[in-house]
């Protein structure tokens, strides 16, 4: 049995399952317990696995509106408000970007006004030079994983 390709097979079988036993795992790759063991192992110390978690349908649970805000930031204070935004609740995703704004952000809120009060509150940081923010209508695609191109040798 060549392991080439076991990694990403591996991968993809834990974006199936998440939750998956070791044992059921080997049984699909058709490799011993003990081989996706080490595997799983080297791929968590590498850093390519950062963990298991659920996967969350916040619409479902009342976190219902989704906002999108563009900020444009002074030079020097990027590094910190980026730092801020992280540890910010309700934020989703934080990007660093190209473009006409320097900081992308999505957060999840119950209401509108939960989103306005944490928006204002961004918007009262001096280093904000001009923002935009857009109200999500409709999720199409969203917290989307893929699986990996496996080539067949």
């Amino acid at each position: 049995m060549t392991y080439e390709h076991l990694d990403a097979r591996l991968i993809n079988e834990l974006l199936g399952d998440g939750r998956a036993s070791l044992r059921s795992l080997a049984e699909d790759l058709d490799v011993s317990v003990t081989t996706v063991s080490n595997h799983l192992r080297d791929l968590e110390e590498q850093g390519v696995v950062l963990g298991y978690t659920p996967r969350i349908d916040y619409d479902e649970i009342g976190y219902d509106v989704t906002a999108v805000v563009q900020l444009k930031i002074e030079g020097s204070a990027l590094p910190s408000f980026v730092s801020r935004l992280r540890d910010e609740p309700r934020m989703t995703s934080v990007y660093e970007v190209t473009g006409d704004y320097d900081v992308i952000a999505t957060g999840k809120y119950r209401n509108t006004d939960e989103m306005n009060d944490q928006i204002k509150s961004l918007l009262t940081d001096e280093s904000v030079r001009e923002s935009n923010t857009s109200v999500v209508l409709n999720s199409v695609l969203e917290n989307e994983q893929f699986e990996l191109e496996v080539s067949e040798d």
